[in-house]
């Protein structure tokens, strides 16, 4: 494998596949053509750059330890490379953007493969920051290892993409040194639409042309953009289903969809169904928190031909935090606005036989009036539990049919006895005022009912009434360090 220390040009790299510049002002060292230049008389480190390429074996086998520390997809490493790149003092000062990546596209890094940067198993010192971008500016998420001696990437590689790397190290003596590289990765389907294919953006013969953007792995963000109550959830929707037998998709699909908030949270995705995911912080929203929701999909390979697709990203808004709890015992409704509480009302709940789901609920939203009828809930007409009745100020916090609501035939009974069949009724001033106060996304907890408790998942959003282990059991990825445990230095550029 040849190698470069000319480290003032931009010079493709013979078998290594990157672009390599240093800190711009300094002449050349030495013809390319003629074999490398003499080594520089300054601060230096010695790096190891390990990925997989596309089209040949790599030079030698898979180092120990190198290629099984990260994969994204099941595969063998024959095509392992790994190159010795100088870093320098005065790499350390430069901050080159995109640099002449046209020609290290010869052999396109595979994306499905781990991207990994290391000292030299000799050299003294440590990576001190490692920032890796695409075309579009979009970071790419890595972890550093807590000595300072290698740095892997945590989320895939996009197919299709010029990637540039700025790696920061001290030497042995603790000076800064630096340099920059760049990559590209094979296009979907194997395809290199890079701009020097030579066929006009067309596929190479007997390759596969890239899948359309139709074919592709797209997600569908919900809910809506606007503002919710601090027990809203985030839904995702796949154009197609990864099955549970697939954990490594499901883990690159996760690490793709990315959640932030301010303030920050913590939260997790769980897998609802083969098309289906939520997210929630482990516990409600804080009020205003300002939500964004957005996927790295597009280009991302799921197995040997599936690649992701571009979707629509989401940002919504949490108000203020309202919290309704019935106590079924009691037979009443407390209201807390950001912990304080508001109203206190007196209530009726489902009787024996119609008893009220207890747990958690969140409000799904309003109907100013709706025709309730008992035969929508199995009640037979004609039997004597039967009603028909327009019912007012109705607020639905289950799919199957539970309201608060207006209930002014039952208010002798609000604040003594449970008469319902199911709801949650209380005075039609009473009933008004929550109608007012209450928006889709606020908290609707019912305890003491003595009822079925809400499912996760069935019959609205029950998501809260999964204890946190449970939830973050149905992630496909390992759970985040907690938030208490300290953070080995060095530490990273941000990767949002």
């Amino acid at each position: 494998m040849s190698w470069t220390k000319t480290w003032s040009t931009v010079a493709a790299v013979t078998g290594a596949l990157l672009a390599v510049a240093a800190a711009p002002g300094r002449g050349p060292e030495g013809d390319l053509g003629q074999g490398p230049a003499a080594p520089p008389q300054e601060a230096a480190v010695t790096l190891l750059v390990g990925r997989q390429v596309e089209g040949e074996e790599g030079d030698r086998a898979a180092a120990p330890g190198w290629c099984p520390v990260r994969t994204f997809h099941a595969g063998e490493c024959g095509s392992w490379r790994e190159q010795r790149i100088l870093a320098t003092a005065r790499g350390a000062a430069t901050v080159l953007w995109n640099p002449a990546v046209g020609r290290a596209d010869t052999l396109p890094t595979d994306p499905g493969g781990p991207l990994e940067i290391a000292l030299a198993r000799s050299e003294a010192g440590r990576l001190t920051d490692v920032t890796v971008r695409d075309g579009h500016g979009r970071h790419l998420a890595g972890e550093l290892g807590p000595d300072g001696g290698r740095w892997h990437n945590t989320e895939p590689l996009r197919a299709g993409e010029a990637y540039t790397v700025q790696v920061g190290a001290q030497d042995g003596n603790g000076t800064p040194v630096g340099v920059t590289m760049a990559f590209r990765t094979t296009s979907p389907a194997g395809r290199d639409a890079g701009p020097d294919d030579g066929k006009g953006g067309q596929a190479a013969e007997g390759s596969e042309a890239a899948p359309a953007p139709s074919e592709r792995l797209t997600v569908e963000f919900g809910p809506r953009p606007g503002t919710y109550g601090a027990g809203e959830i985030v839904t995702a929707s796949l154009s197609h289903p990864l099955p549970a037998d697939d954990p490594d998709a499901r883990a690159r699909l996760e690490q793709a969809l990315q959640v932030t908030s301010e303030p920050h949270v913590e939260g997790a995705w769980h897998w609802v169904d083969d098309s289906t995911l939520h997210f929630r912080p482990r516990t409600y929203w804080p009020a205003h928190t300002v939500v964004s929701v957005r996927s790295g999909l597009d280009g991302v390979q799921f197995g040997d031909h599936d690649y992701g697709g571009p979707s629509e990203p989401l940002e919504f808004t949490v108000a203020d935090r309202i919290e309704a709890v019935t106590d079924s015992a009691a037979h009443e409704m407390t209201v807390r606005r950001n912990g304080r509480v508001i109203r206190t009302i007196p209530v009726t709940t489902g009787k024996a036989g119609f008893l009220t789901r207890s747990g958690v609920k969140v409000v799904l939203g309003k109907e100013y009036k709706v025709r309730m009828r008992g035969d929508t809930v199995g009640i037979k007409k004609g039997t004597k539990e039967f009603y028909d009745l327009p019912v007012f100020y109705a607020t639905r916090v289950t799919w199957s049919g539970e309201y608060v609501h207006a209930a002014p035939w039952s208010v002798e009974a609000q604040g003594e006895e449970n008469v319902s069949h199911g709801c949650t009724g209380m005075s039609t001033a009473d009933a008004a005022w929550f109608f007012e106060t209450v928006r889709e996304g606020d908290i609707v907890e019912v305890v003491n009912s003595g009822g079925a408790k809400m499912p996760p998942f069935e019959n609205g959003i029950g998501d809260w009434n999964m204890d946190w282990p449970t939830w973050l059991a149905g992630s496909a990825l390992p759970p985040a360090p907690h938030p208490d445990t300290p953070v080995p230095a060095p530490r990273l550029h941000p990767t949002a």
